[in-house]
């Protein structure tokens, strides 16, 4: 298994406790033990790749409520004409309606990273 980054995990757990810890305590708990603390951990593939395969799910999906968050964990292995080019490559699977959503969000993550814009 790769390492656990704890900081990171503890900041993300208490969000998501203090957000949802009522709602579903059980999802909440299947979050951090589940999917964090095994699924991201799996040593096959790099955190940004599990990232970027996550971001092209959300994005063919049109969920774009996690995108920011997912791109941001990417991003930290991607530069920015990489990621603008996994949405080249999911408009053609995925449809451009859900690649146009999914740009503002790409667009907000690139300014709040300082991601320099395209020259």
């Amino acid at each position: 298994m790769l390492p656990l980054d704890e900081i990171a995990e503890a900041q993300r757990a208490t969000s998501v406790e203090a957000n949802f810890g009522d709602v579903s305590p059980g999802v909440v708990r299947y979050t951090a033990d589940v999917l964090f603390k095994d699924l991201w951990l799996r040593p096959h593939l790099a955190p940004r790749d599990r990232s970027l395969v996550t971001v092209a799910a959300l994005i063919a999906m049109g969920q774009v409520a996690q995108i920011a968050y997912h791109l941001g964990r990417a991003m930290d292995g991607l530069t920015r004409d990489q990621a603008s080019e996994v949405l080249t490559q999911i408009a053609f699977y995925s449809g451009w309606p859900c690649v146009f959503s999914a740009m503002p969000i790409v667009k907000d993550v690139f300014a709040g990273r300082n991601v320099p814009s395209r020259e």
